[in-house]
């Protein structure tokens, strides 16, 4: 077991409201070809935590339901507190009272992502409130900070990840390993403590040799030579762990998302690569 500072860290209440689908939808392609599809906000039925983040007609595609505030000042604080696995409640409306959970942050539309039943689901609308028990910024492990930071996941799932400790060095579960040039849009973000960036998939060929074409939403995955400790950017040796939070895209310098929870300067995060390393099969909310 990590130690941590699990007891010392602050639980407070942030909420936001259902997000109707926003922009006119039509996107243009790699290739130059223009297309109409479904894209960010509202709420995604039939893609949830655990389904393929490739295998679908969209561009961004958010699983589940995606929540924001309007006024910028609150909806920073929804951004920056709520973390990957916290109990989210809907507080408001036919589905008042159903539970769910964090599944990551997607910036640029700066939405939070929440997963909940189906049925709960098809109860929801557009507006309804949801409030999210934050709980997570600040969690260090006790043994290698500063050297390795966590962010944005609640310690609770953090602790069900079967992290290995051996020579110094953690041995991280993921699905996949994805090298430094393939990361695109939000390169160079001045912080990785909200929202998330993207592998690009533009190279198809690259994509299925990798086996990130398999990748579904929920997915850990470590990104080789990229540090996020004060913003996302390449550095050799750095070594960076995410969660796929969003879905593939059509768009030059897209795909799917990825929210930052590990991070470090130094090679001290090595991979073990396990398909069915997900979320959904460490959460237990």
């Amino acid at each position: 077991m990590l130690k941590t500072n699990k007891e010392k860290l602050v639980m407070q209440s942030v909420q936001g409201k259902i997000h109707h689908p926003m922009g006119k939808n039509y996107r243009v392609n790699n290739d130059g070809e223009p297309m109409m599809l479904p894209a960010t906000g509202g709420i995604t039925y039939n893609f949830r935590v655990g389904d393929s983040a490739f295998d679908l007609v969209g561009d961004h595609v958010e699983p589940g339901v995606s929540i924001r505030n309007e006024e910028k000042i609150e909806n920073d604080a929804l951004m920056n507190l709520a973390c990957i696995g916290n109990k989210a409640i809907v507080v408001s409306g036919e589905a008042k009272g159903a539970e769910g959970f964090v599944t990551g942050s997607h910036g640029g539309i700066e939405h939070t992502l929440i997963d909940f039943d189906k049925e709960d689901m098809f109860k929801m609308a557009i507006d309804d409130k949801i409030l999210v028990r934050s709980l997570g910024q600040g969690l260090r492990l006790t043994d290698y900070y500063p050297e390795i930071k966590v962010m944005n996941i609640d310690p609770d799932l953090f602790g069900n990840i079967p992290i290995e400790e051996k020579e110094g060095k953690l041995i991280v579960p993921v699905a996949c390993k994805v090298p430094a040039h393939l990361m695109g849009s939000g390169v160079g973000s001045a912080s990785a403590y909200n929202g998330d960036y993207d592998i690009m998939t533009s190279d198809e060929e690259e994509i299925k040799r990798l086996g990130i074409d398999k990748l579904k939403f929920g997915d850990l995955v470590m990104i080789e030579n990229h540090d996020n400790s004060f913003g996302r950017a390449y550095l050799k040796g750095a070594v960076s762990i995410g969660v796929i939070v969003h879905s593939n895209c059509i768009k030059a310098g897209h795909g799917p998302g990825v929210t930052t929870i590990m991070t470090s300067k130094k090679s001290l995060i090595e991979a073990k690569i396990d398909s069915e390393s997900n979320i959904k099969k460490y959460v237990k909310v």
